[in-house]
């Protein structure tokens, strides 16, 4: 339960930092480091994996055939 609160906190805390910096009220740095936890959390949802899932399962195209042997 308290890694699902953390996890919520630096969520928060990270969508501040990214409305800090777009109010240039907040260094590059911590922009950069912020939007590389959300990204990292959003490839973590549920929905993500799922759709990188299918997308491995895809078959690979195959070479159109030109009747020659």
């Amino acid at each position: 339960m308290s890694l699902d609160v953390t996890k919520v906190a630096a969520d928060g805390l990270s969508i501040v930092v990214i409305l800090g910096t777009l109010a240039q009220a907040l260094p590059a740095i911590a922009a950069a480091a912020s939007l590389i936890w959300t990204v990292i959390r959003i490839y973590e949802t549920k929905t993500v994996q799922r759709a990188i899932a299918r997308w491995r399962r895809l078959p690979a195209p195959q070479e159109p055939s030109d009747g020659q042997s």
